[in-house]
């Protein structure tokens, strides 16, 4: 099977690597946007034939021979369509993100931005319209609680694109096919570039200020954007969030950390968006709230077929055992193909040190077996202003 790739930098050129182990794996051609790039220099080195790209936004149909498949490794080009024309099986990509959420070139940053509790990479079908096309593989992960975009894309993120991306194309090379899945557009979020790093954290500077705002109103596009646009102009720092859509209406309660000489400026500049149709209310705090010793943080997934009484059924399960819930969110999910909802629980949780987890463990899974759920936990820092 001949392959051709496009890419740069260290996942490129790890990519790169790992797929010319595979067996029955031939790479014929390499794409990358400048002669120096880490991975030009690993197809130098193996006398893999390699185009430097002369518009680093495209690339042409002269940069691939007739292959098989062209693999996108960490490349901001759009492949053209005549490149494609000339793959047997067109072309796919690795995006960070589980599509069709956080589509864009900042879609690690965009999801601690937003709080994501959870993360994901996609293998998809190279296509019109950026990170569009179907869905030939994807995983999930959870975020730790204070990781920074690098953090995660190095922890989690680059192992698992390395990982889908082979087993994408064994899978090619064994059936002489990809798989496919359309993805919702109904769930697309938009990913741009962000000019500032985002690290989500609870760790406040000396001289700042905790400002908490809660923001209602009907929902549209760039509410969002709307206020890290505001925060980013007042130098301020965006920890903790929670933003959902329901029943049509936006709700988000975000918390700042902000120099103290500009906590008003920014308050002033949130409250400015009420005339947009929005309700805005900002508390602010000289201190933060932290988890009290002698607790471990933990988040706690539950998803299973909608039914009265999961939510009651787990609190009391929780509260026997002395656990304080912080965050609690849920969802009901409905798709065309079948007649049964499906309802999820997202919890973050604060764990007596004393408790033996092995027993904890043990109550969740009876009670996943009696609900006919499945339910996940996983160990994370605790978020502040613990909610009984």
């Amino acid at each position: 099977m001949k392959l051709a790739i496009v890419g740069s930098r260290y996942f490129g050129a790890t990519v790169f690597e790992a797929l010319r182990k595979q067996a029955g794996v031939q790479i014929v051609a390499v794409v990358a946007p400048e002669a120096d790039d880490r991975l030009a220099k690993a197809a130098l080195t193996a006398g893999v034939a390699l185009h430097v790209q002369a518009n680093p936004k495209i690339v042409p149909g002269e940069a691939v021979p007739e292959v098989d498949l062209i693999v996108a490794a960490h490349t901001h080009a759009r492949v053209s369509n005549e490149a494609l024309a000339k793959s047997r099986l067109g072309g796919v990509g690795y995006h960070p993100s589980l599509l069709p959420r956080h589509r864009g070139i900042a879609a690690v940053e965009w999801t601690i931005l937003e709080g994501d509790p959870i993360a994901g990479g996609s293998v998809y079908h190279l296509a019109d319209g950026w990170d569009a096309g179907a869905i030939a593989a994807q995983d999930w992960c959870f975020v730790a609680r204070g990781d920074t975009a690098r953090d995660l894309w190095e922890r989690e993120l680059a192992p698992m694109g390395l990982r889908l991306l082979a087993q994408v194309v064994q899978h090619a090379r064994e059936h002489g096919a990809l798989p496919a899945r359309t993805q919702d557009p109904r769930f697309a979020t938009k990913a741009p570039m962000l000019k500032k790093a985002v690290v989500l954290t609870e760790d406040a500077a000396p001289a700042s200020t905790s400002l908490v705002a809660t923001v209602m109103g009907p929902d549209r596009p760039g509410i969002v954007r709307a206020l890290s646009d505001r925060a980013q102009r007042h130098g301020a720092n965006w920890t903790v969030s929670h933003m959902a859509r329901i029943a049509g209406e936006f709700a988000g309660m975000v918390h700042f950390e902000v120099a103290r000489e500009n906590a008003g400026a920014l308050e002033n500049a949130l409250r400015a968006l009420e005339p947009s149709g929005l309700k805005v209310a900002v508390a602010t705090s000289e201190g933060i709230a932290t988890a009290p010793a002698g607790w471990h943080g933990f988040y706690l997934e539950l998803v299973g077929d909608d039914r009265v009484g999961i939510v009651a059924d787990l609190t009391r399960v929780l509260a026997e055992r002395g656990i304080s819930i912080e965050r609690l969110n849920t969802e009901t999910l409905r798709t065309e193909t079948s007649s049964r909802a499906r309802f999820k629980v997202g919890a973050h949780l604060l764990v007596p040190v004393r408790l033996d987890l092995e027993v904890l463990r043990a109550d969740l899974g009876a009670l996943a077996r009696s609900l006919m759920v499945d339910i996940a936990l996983g160990e994370q820092a605790p978020f502040a202003n613990t909610v009984q």
